[in-house]
């Protein structure tokens, strides 16, 4: 690594068993702030050059053959001195591997066991196979989004993969270490995407039931009020319009000369007004609209593809982005003012294990016997 961990989870040992997108993303963000993450592999999955995948930044990796006796036992003698276990099958599989919770609380009962599922440990869809769009499907999410008029349209895989699912797994672990402190015991953690995706929208159930928000895209918030929508410009770009409040609305509709707009607290007058500022928008380029409102409280923000967000001025003056390895990334969020962070270079292979409690005769025998690469 080019940079010692530093961050307040330094001293937090994590195993990691390689898996997709939430998993990886979980133990990433304890790895972003100091945790030294030993990420597991299959053994024919590991090479000596780093890895450059973003989600494993500031790792170690290692291969082991987990289907072996003496790769199970290998990996208990690891989770004996882990703090965190972070497992990403199937309910029931670490289990029959030799590796569930159970067996290693045997050795350790100290540490956490983080699982991460789309459908959780139980229930008639547990052992179900799955993907991002079917957890928000079933936790009601996907009905939400989209345009009026329009089929559900998933927001790629943000909702259950990362926000629902591996965010979700990384609070549920702080939240196991942080009450170790006082029971001195580890805890299991049952991180299902469905169940995280369904947290995120916990203000709008009721409001469903209840009839106060409507179908998709006719509400405030999901492009059915023309006050927050997007819209496009003179030169085939886009703006982010959101002024909801009665000030911000005041001073974008004064900028854009638009000030005897009908009255937006009425719904009928909604579609006149879209018309119109639609109209309005294609009349000059972002660029000229950033102008017009820069240092405004106009609540209208340019629509930025990726390589555009690295280069804003606001993004550079914070690091919102960082480059590793020639990767150009999000940096480790949230901050923690003061505070330092874990190494953000590549996870690189680990050789020597004898600090995790294997001893270098042991890793030489497995190596020579193919469980351990």
């Amino acid at each position: 690594m080019d940079e010692a961990p530093t961050g307040p989870l330094t001293g937090i040992r994590v195993l990691e068993l390689a898996g997709l997108a939430p998993g990886p993303f979980a133990g990433m963000m304890l790895a972003d702030h100091g945790a030294e993450v030993l990420r597991i592999d299959r053994v024919g999955a590991v090479r000596d050059e780093p890895r450059r995948d973003v989600m494993d930044r500031g790792k170690r990796t290692i291969g082991l053959d987990l289907k072996s006796p003496d790769g199970v036992a290998a990996f208990k003698r690891l989770a004996a001195g882990a703090d965190v276990v972070i497992e990403v099958f199937r309910p029931g599989v670490a289990e029959r591997l030799g590796i569930g919770p159970d067996d290693l609380r045997a050795v350790n009962d100290r540490l956490v066991y983080g699982r991460m599922t789309g459908w959780g440990q139980e229930g008639p869809l547990a052992t179900a196979a799955g993907h991002d769009i079917d957890y928000i499907a079933i936790a009601g999410v996907l009905s939400m989004l989209g345009r009026a008029g329009g089929k559900p349209t998933p927001p790629i895989n943000i909702l259950g993969d990362f926000a629902g699912g591996g965010l979700m797994l990384a609070y549920g672990v702080l939240l196991a270490l942080f009450e170790r402190e006082r029971t001195g015991r580890g805890r299991v953690v049952d991180a299902a995407m469905v169940d995280g995706a369904a947290l995120l929208f916990s203000m709008f159930y009721e409001g469903v039931r209840s009839g106060a928000w409507g179908p998709r895209g006719t509400n405030l918030l999901d492009t059915g009020a023309p006050m927050y929508d997007t819209y496009e410009t003179a030169d085939g770009r886009h703006l982010a319009v959101g002024p909801l409040e009665p000030q911000f609305w005041a001073e974008m509709v004064a900028r854009m000369g638009l000030d005897d707009l009908p009255d937006r607290g009425d719904r009928a007058n909604w579609p006149e007004i879209r018309e119109r500022l639609t109209a309005a928008f294609r009349e000059r380029t972002r660029e000229e609209w950033e102008r017009i409102f820069e240092g405004s409280d106009a609540c209208v923000a340019p629509v930025l593809d990726p390589a555009e967000a690295v280069e804003h001025p606001h993004n550079r003056a914070r690091g919102t982005f960082v480059e590793v390895a020639g990767l150009m990334q999000a940096a480790p969020a949230p901050r923690l003012l003061g505070a330092g962070r874990g190494g953000l270079a590549p996870a690189t292979r680990l050789h020597d294990l004898t600090a995790w409690g294997l001893p270098d005769d042991e890793a030489k025998a497995l190596r020579a016997a193919g469980v351990l690469a």
